[in-house]
């Protein structure tokens, strides 16, 4: 299959869990894939995964400069860049009174600016017709507790998809957002949950969604691939749930 032969593509935060499966599929379907990621670790192992073709960036998504920086990298690596999957962030979950400024700053700088402002660093570098999706979270649309700051971040970030789509489609840009649902990756592994509870907390949530269980990096990544590719070049600003019924 070839649904993105030859297009140019970023992936922020490509290089382990949804950003990684969907880097794998951009490639086999014939795309180009730049990644960034944050962790050398997982940085080597990303380049190992992919193959020496892909170029693997480190890039601190909290960091506006970082982001200037990886839109000039792109620009000369590819000369313009046909498709980006602004996947980088994080995902803290504590009670309002556990916050301070600086964590609540550094999740909005995350998850919020940086995203923001690499957008804005690559406007001249898009081509034209150009495909952006977002990834946010079915948690901009619930009210669960402890999610408030978090929940926050991927709600100003899914309107994103509106107003921007709005402000970018007379260049060509097209703009959409994919929202998953609790989804069986690393991220998971950083929330700070001992080992001895990680089971029950799983099965706790596996409980609240109407499918049973958690979705899979798989299962997000074809949505992704749907928004970059042709196929859904009449689609703009609209945001597709991949969540297995969670926010019904």
């Amino acid at each position: 299959m070839s649904r993105l032969q030859g297009k140019r593509t970023l992936i922020t935060g490509g290089t382990s869990g949804i950003g990684l499966e969907t880097a794998k599929q951009f490639l086999a379907e014939g795309a180009r894939v730049i990644v960034t990621g944050v962790n050398p670790e997982s940085i080597a192992n990303a380049q190992a995964v992919l193959g020496s073709e892909v170029l693997v960036l480190r890039a601190d998504s909290a960091s506006v400069a970082a982001q200037k920086e990886l839109a000039q990298a792109v620009q000369s690596h590819y000369g313009q860049l046909d498709v980006a999957f602004l996947n980088a962030g994080v995902s803290v979950w504590m009670p309002i009174e556990d916050w301070n400024e600086k964590m609540f700053d550094r999740s909005f700088d995350i998850n919020v600016k940086g995203p923001y402002f690499l957008l804005q660093a690559l406007l001249p570098v898009f081509a034209n017709p150009a495909s952006v999706v977002l990834n946010t979270s079915v948690s901009a649309h619930l009210g669960e507790a402890r999610s408030s700051v978090y929940a926050a971040t991927k709600a100003a970030f899914l309107n994103m998809s509106k107003t921007l789509s709005s402000e970018l489609l007379p260049r060509g840009v097209r703009v959409n957002a994919v929202s998953p649902g609790p989804i069986d990756t690393p991220l998971y592994d950083k929330l700070g949950i001992p080992d001895a509870y990680r089971e029950q907390v799983n099965k706790d949530i596996a409980a609240t969604i109407p499918f049973g269980r958690f979705g899979t990096p798989e299962e997000v990544a074809k949505a992704v691939l749907y928004l970059a590719s042709d196929e859904s070049r009449w689609t703009v600003g609209t945001e597709i749930i991949v969540d297995g019924g969670r926010s019904l």
